[in-house]
């Protein structure tokens, strides 16, 4: 039976991979920060407690769970919190993995296979549209520059001879996504504001462009990585642009309003100190080396949240 240890298996990527890989008979250890009860903890899992800043964690925690596959998913995700506190971005984002896979260097013969979780970000300054695996490194937050070290300590990895794989993931939402997103703001704030008369949305740049796809799809992607024959990195995208305000008409219309303009607000507080260009993802390499490609498309996406938000709202009082 093949073993996986997943860091950040209470979010949404993570769970949704506990999810997968225990019904195709692995066993999951999970990472778990001590005392945090956010996010979906997936039965099955067995739970390792632990803090991402801990400097001796995983030197201590891979011969423990001893996995094939290690999935590095932890880490501060926030780009609007990476400005408030770009230490901890650094730390538990950035410097996390470089304590991960010095860990699974270190053990040599027995070193996992290790997936780790990079970003769209990184690519915010390049200028490049579409961007693809190619594309010049060039982070805008210190969310983005967390994430460009990942990538490169995983390149650093790689060419030292492990098996270490970057999945540069492009927006990617489901019903599990934090509040905190500004996804998860439009749809909760639709689903309040149809069925409870809630306030206006408050939002920042409407004019963005993502790349939004489905969070199940996008794990899906990162288990192919680590069964491939060989590591690499893998843009992990739909190819296509929305802007937010795309996002939010959509999600409006899921919920049966189309004149939405009178339910929103913009809000320049809300703002990024730096926003480059569109994001927007050429996952040509995945399709062609991993077999992959998504299942849901933009609208298909948005409905899914905006239904899930609106049996929350039903069913009582509003939860994460």
């Amino acid at each position: 039976m093949p073993r996986a240890l997943v860091t950040g298996v209470t979010g949404q990527d993570g769970s949704y991979l506990a999810e997968r890989l225990l019904a195709e008979g692995w066993a999951v250890d999970g990472l778990v920060r001590a005392g945090d009860t956010a996010g979906t903890l997936v039965p099955g899992v067995t739970v390792h407690h632990g803090d991402l800043a801990e400097p001796g964690l995983f030197r201590r925690l891979l011969p423990e769970a001893s996995p094939d596959v290690v999935f590095h998913l932890g880490g501060l995700s926030s780009v609007a919190r990476s400005w408030q506190d770009p230490g901890l971005t650094a730390d538990v984002t950035g410097a996390a993995t470089a304590r991960l896979l010095g860990a699974a260097h270190a053990l040599g013969a027995s070193c996992p296979r290790v997936v780790v979780a990079s970003s769209a970000e990184v690519f915010a300054g390049s200028g490049v549209v579409p961007q693809d695996e190619s594309t010049p490194v060039s982070p805008t937050s210190p969310y983005g520059a967390a994430k460009a070290y990942t990538l490169h300590l995983a390149r650093t990895y790689r060419a030292a001879g492990r098996f270490v794989s970057a999945a540069v993931l492009y927006n990617h939402e489901s019903p599990r996504r934090p509040h905190t997103f500004v996804t998860r703001t439009i749809t909760r704030g639709v689903a309040s504001l149809v069925l409870e008369g809630g306030p206006a949305l408050r939002l920042g740049n409407l004019a963005a462009v993502r790349d939004w796809g489905w969070a199940p799809d996008y794990v899906e992607a990162m288990h192919r990585m680590a069964l491939a024959d060989e590591p690499g990195d893998f843009v992990v995208a739909t190819g296509r642009g929305h802007t937010v305000e795309d996002f939010v008409a959509a999600a409006f219309a899921a919920a049966g309003v189309h004149d939405w303009r009178e339910h929103v607000e913009t809000d320049p507080t809300l703002f990024r100190p730096v926003d480059g260009p569109a994001l927007v993802g050429d996952a040509t390499r995945a399709r062609e080396v991993l077999g992959w490609t998504p299942t849901r498309g933009f609208d298909d996406v948005v409905r899914a949240m905006v239904e899930a938000d609106l049996a929350r709202v039903r069913s009582g009082p509003a939860t994460p």
